[in-house]
């Protein structure tokens, strides 16, 4: 998730490789010859690696306005008097910000399910809202980005997607969500102690250690 988070805010590997499209933008003014966009910039391409300017956060993916060329020259048509993919890349910023918060609350408090059942529950349920949004934003901008090389390629400019970004976001969903079930089955298994007598004890609480148990006394028998 940090990986396809911070893609082209350096120009260093392995940020430089991440990216969402590469387009071939040769024949639009202005526009380097091959363009990435990233949630930060678009970055030209040199040698196969991104060469991003400054950064910039929640960065659209709206190639005819000020924010990307800037023209409507060689711009497919359907990128066109439409809001679409500006509010659906930005869309999905927000989303995986969120959802970086709370699986990083979750990876942390992940260390209480080691000692008590209830950190267990409250890494889960971390863990499941972090599953949400990141749900929620690897949708949006595998379709906004999806549609726009389908829009590239169908104007003869060759278009591709970026397939580490797009793994990392959908591994992430993976991840988590195995995350979730192995948090919640390990929450919901209660831990039997064995007591000096070798009954089984009741099952330990939420936050309780386990309990000292109880020795048997054995009435005497008169001869």
């Amino acid at each position: 998730m940090f990986l396809t988070f911070l893609g082209g805010v350096k120009n260093s590997n392995p940020l430089n490789q991440i990216y969402f499209l590469q387009v071939d933008t040769s024949n639009i003014p202005g526009a380097p010859a091959l363009s990435r966009w990233t949630w930060w910039n678009i970055c030209a391409v040199e040698n196969g690696d991104s060469q991003c300017g400054s950064s910039h956060p929640d960065y659209p993916f709206d190639p005819p306005s000020s924010r990307n060329f800037d023209t409507e020259v060689n711009i497919p048509s359907a990128f066109i008097g439409t809001n679409h993919y500006f509010l659906t890349s930005r869309f999905s910023w927000p989303f995986e910000l969120i959802a970086l918060f709370f699986g990083v609350l979750s990876f942390f408090t992940g260390l209480l399910a080691m000692c008590t059942r209830i950190g267990s529950y409250i890494s889960a349920f971390l863990a499941w809202v972090a599953l949400i949004f990141q749900i929620l934003a690897s949708a949006l901008i595998t379709a906004v980005f999806v549609q726009g090389r389908n829009h590239f390629n169908n104007n003869d400019q060759r278009a591709r997607l970026g397939v580490k970004a797009f793994a990392f976001m959908w591994t992430a969903v993976a991840c988590l969500l195995l995350a979730c079930v192995t948090y919640c089955m390990g929450g919901s298994v209660g831990k039997r102690e064995r007591g000096y007598s070798g009954r089984k004890q009741r099952r330990r609480g939420f936050f309780s250690s386990a309990r000292q148990p109880s020795i048997e006394r054995k009435e005497a028998v008169a001869p």
